[in-house]
């Protein structure tokens, strides 16, 4: 496949992307595939409760709860518990955290509200400053903050004084973090692992844990779609706008020279990203960075064609179990997910 056959193929290689603090302020908003979430479309499992639970509680914090019963003329009304400022949702990849994180922001009557992952606010502070950042979060309604990290201390302690800055001035918190679910000795002791390491911020969060299975892989089987080359080229020729098109060890090298912040920057206007001659990864930096990438695939819903090792296997073994299997296994079960959508190709 070539430039010649096919005019509308980029190649993320040759992208550099550049992104201001304005622009990044500007960005803090939900996916593109949240755009519409709410609590109504929120389908919770009938066999996990606490999905059902957690929406009536994360509906009450956006200020949306039923009405307090009035008490009879002689009687008061009974008090309601206090709120706290911050809510975390606990709980495995694929259980619908991020829908209800968004439903919360589309839903809370707020003036300035923010929605984005970690890596873009802790990216935001690397670009304008601690001091800047803060300034411009300042009198924010409501700070959401998803897949909230506690891999690197010194990033986890930059964001709990930032926030814990914002909510003394009156700000709002919503936050999830990623577990892998139904996992032996994992999982159980997120929100234990989050409050610790905000310590100095522990006080303001309720802790809502959601259980469940990862609603990707219900109507999914356990493998990402792996082509052949006739198979990939055709699917990249037949791509109704821009796909890309790139062998795989190039895509890896490229995303060591971009910064994660400026990853989705990387796939404006794609229709569809195409990655050749995928083979597993070894190097634990290589892997971290192709998992920031993923995510803001994931987030802007662009399908991956690719030829080579079947993407669920990209990372070896070794690191599935070790300290960041959580992100690998969120990582494997969106790219299963992305690639099983371009199953149905956009023909132009």
């Amino acid at each position: 496949m070539t430039d010649t056959e096919n005019p509308n193929v980029a190649h993320l290689t040759e992208r550099q992307p550049v992104v201001t603090g304005p622009e990044m302020l500007a960005s803090l908003i939900p996916p593109p595939q949240f755009d519409d979430a709410t609590f109504e479309s929120y389908r919770s499992d009938a066999a996990y409760p606490s999905q059902a639970e957690s929406k009536a509680l994360l509906e009450k914090f956006a200020g949306r709860g039923a009405p307090a019963k009035r008490g009879g003329f002689f009687s008061r009304a009974k008090k309601e518990p206090e709120l706290k400022p911050g809510v975390y949702l606990d709980g495995g990849f694929g259980v619908g955290k991020t829908h209800l994180l968004a439903s919360i922001y589309h839903a809370m009557p707020a003036r300035r509200k923010y929605f984005g992952s970690f890596i873009e606010y802790t990216a935001l502070v690397g670009a304008l400053g601690y001091r800047n950042t803060v300034d411009l979060l300042r009198g924010a309604d409501l700070i959401c903050i998803d897949e909230f990290e506690l891999d690197d201390p010194g990033d986890t302690m930059v964001m709990t004084r930032l926030l814990g800055e914002l909510v003394s001035t009156g700000t709002r918190l919503a936050a999830t973090s990623n577990t892998p679910p139904n996992a032996l000795g994992e999982g159980r002791f997120a929100a234990q692992d989050f409050l610790r390491e905000i310590h100095a911020m522990s006080d303001s969060f309720e802790t809502i844990r959601i259980d469940g299975v990862d609603f990707r892989q219900r109507a999914l089987d356990g493998h990402a779609v792996a082509l052949d080359d006739a198979d990939y080229a055709q699917r990249i020729a037949d791509t109704a706008g821009t796909a890309s098109d790139d062998v795989f060890g190039d895509v890896i090298r490229h995303l060591a020279k971009v910064h994660p912040s400026r990853y989705i920057r990387l796939i404006d206007g794609l229709a569809l990203v195409g990655l050749r001659e995928v083979h597993v990864l070894t190097d634990q930096s290589e892997a971290l960075r192709f998992v920031a990438f993923v995510d803001r695939v994931y987030d802007a819903q662009v399908p991956i064609v690719a030829t080579g090792v079947s993407l669920d296997q990209v990372f070896a073994e070794e690191m599935l179990g070790g300290g960041y299997r959580k992100k690998y296994l969120r990582a494997i079960s969106r790219l299963n997910a992305l690639t099983h959508s371009a199953e149905q190709p956009s023909v132009a």
